[in-house]
């Protein structure tokens, strides 16, 4: 460090005229002062050629990533509205797999009794059903009212099954929400919403003309036989048929059998 500042500041020091050479300690003043000097400069140019050399090389220290803002976890007191009555019926709907038919149907009592639609099992005197868990238990059709496109199946191991809530039809309004729930395509356990749209909408049901409740909750096929609930998870109609467009698919129109007419005739059924 010491030879260089001497050598970049000695010429300019020594090289000026003087009638009288410096004094032994004016010269080693001075020359301490170029020596803070040149290390000053020394350390700034050092400085400024590392910035530099950062900037070519284009490396720099990654900023630290904050994290994203979220909400605080919601406390879990258990499913409400909506998702407590599907919670409270999806056990008790099953599928219905019969030769090359498939649809929905749900358990009506502790004795293993499975209300669905009579074009679900139609020819068949056997079935399967699949339960909410996804086991699949052995069941024999009872019988059936085409008329009323109603059929009534049993299972041997009614202990397995759980029991729906029947509801009563003539208290439904227009407006009052409803959920369709069944295995629209083959998907078990599906749930859609919507509202009732009307009352004693008379369509072609079964082999005859039949009141229905019509409904805006998605139904497709699959889902018939499956229960219509209403908000307390209470079934309040059968699900039968559909209004469809030129595609076959859904249109927001779908019905459904009152449960005041199906529930007499699935206990005529099982009576005889």
């Amino acid at each position: 460090m010491q030879g260089q500042p001497s050598a970049q500041g000695g010429p300019s020091v020594q090289g000026q005229p003087s009638a009288q050479g410096p004094r032994p300690e004016q010269a080693a003043a001075r020359k301490g002062r170029l020596l803070v000097v040149a290390a000053l400069v020394a350390a700034v140019a050092g400085g400024a050629a590392g910035a530099a050399g950062a900037r070519l090389s284009g490396v720099s220290e990654p900023a630290p990533v904050a994290a994203l803002p979220r909400a605080a976890p919601a406390p879990s007191p258990g499913p409400t509205g909506l998702s407590a009555t599907a919670a409270r019926v999806l056990p008790s709907v099953v599928s219905v797999e019969a030769g090359s038919r498939g649809g929905s149907g749900f358990v009506v009592d502790g004795r293993g009794h499975i209300l669905t639609n009579a074009h679900v099992v139609s020819g068949s005197g056997l079935a399967t059903v699949v339960l909410s868990d996804g086991r699949r238990l052995s069941a024999r059709v009872v019988g059936a009212d085409d008329d009323e496109d109603l059929a009534v199946l049993a299972v041997d191991y009614p202990g397995d099954l759980t029991p729906a809530t029947l509801g009563r039809s003539s208290d439904l309004s227009v407006g009052d929400q409803v959920l369709a729930i069944g295995s629209p395509l083959g998907l078990s356990g599906t749930v859609t919403a919507g509202i009732v749209s009307a009352l004693d909408r008379e369509v072609r049901l079964g082999g005859a003309r039949r009141t229905a409740v019509q409904t805006d909750a998605s139904i497709n096929p699959g889902n018939s036989g499956g229960p219509l609930v209403n908000d307390r998870g209470e079934v309040v109609g059968v699900n039968t048929a559909i209004a469809a467009g030129r595609g076959g698919g859904n249109i927001g129109i779908g019905f459904a059998i009152p449960i005041d007419r199906a529930a007499p005739i699935a206990e005529r059924i099982m009576r005889n």
